[in-house]
């Protein structure tokens, strides 16, 4: 779409899943995207569908400040990137287990926040979207770190969102039921058949569909909505 012409996207965990769909639905609304996964060299197959690409560990503060100075400002943040963590019993969680599921899912979102909204501001427009999902805000069971950090996601882009309310940037989050990507290969498969049977519509949603709900979000039609939760879950979410 026009509004969004000339102005820079950054998305994580773009190269796969709803990370590469929502950077390739930003750059056919007219985005210049630059795609961010954990090493560039993870960017490699699909870097000629950037603009630019870079390889960053979110969950390391210094290392998102470092991207901040190297990219320099964006326009619009799209944060997909993320891990399912331990599939098991809570009780039966590690701490490393735990902290790596939150220092990705929860800490990597707060890091690039703190890094790109200031130069939002100066400018008074920006849109970022995080990733979050159902499971925030329903709770999977055998899944007790992914949904403890996506809770946190949620409740971290309301408090954002009001923050910046007057600003011009805006700052939403999007619940995902089970969406068909390369990440649920990692999720136990008695686990997936679960969330799949609390879905109405009977199937997983397609990354697709998640992006372009991300482009809304991104782009200047989306002018009223912050500090939201967006479901896309095929019926499941009931709040």
């Amino acid at each position: 779409m026009s509004s969004t012409t000339a102005r820079t996207a950054l998305v994580t965990g773009a190269a796969q899943g709803i990370g590469l769909a929502s950077a390739q639905r930003l750059r056919r609304d007219g985005c210049r995207v630059i795609g961010a996964d954990l090493t560039e060299a993870a960017m490699e197959p699909v870097r000629g569908q950037f603009d630019g690409v870079v390889g960053v560990d979110v969950s390391d503060s210094a290392a998102v400040a470092a991207l901040r100075e190297t990219i320099g400002p964006v326009d619009i943040l799209v944060q997909s990137a993320g891990v399912v963590g331990p599939n098991k019993p809570m009780w039966e969680v590690l701490d490393a287990e735990w902290d790596l599921t939150m220092r990705v899912n929860l800490n990597g979102i707060f890091a690039m926040m703190r890094a790109f909204i200031p130069s939002m501001k100066e400018r008074g427009w920006g849109r970022i979207v995080n990733i979050a999902s159902i499971a925030g805000k329903e709770g999977n069971p055998n899944l007790a770190a992914y949904s403890a950090s996506k809770a946190a996601v949620i409740g971290l882009t309301k408090s954002v969102g009001k923050e910046l309310a007057t600003s011009g940037v805006l700052v939403n989050s999007i619940a995902p039921a089970v969406i068909a990507t390369p990440m649920n290969l990692d999720t136990a498969p008695h686990v997936l058949e679960y969330m799949l049977s609390k879905i109405p519509m009977g199937r997983p949603g397609t990354v697709e569909e998640v992006a372009s709900l991300v482009g809304w979000l991104a782009s200047d039609e989306c002018g009223f909505s912050t500090g939201a939760c967006f479901d896309i879950s095929g019926g499941r979410a009931t709040y």
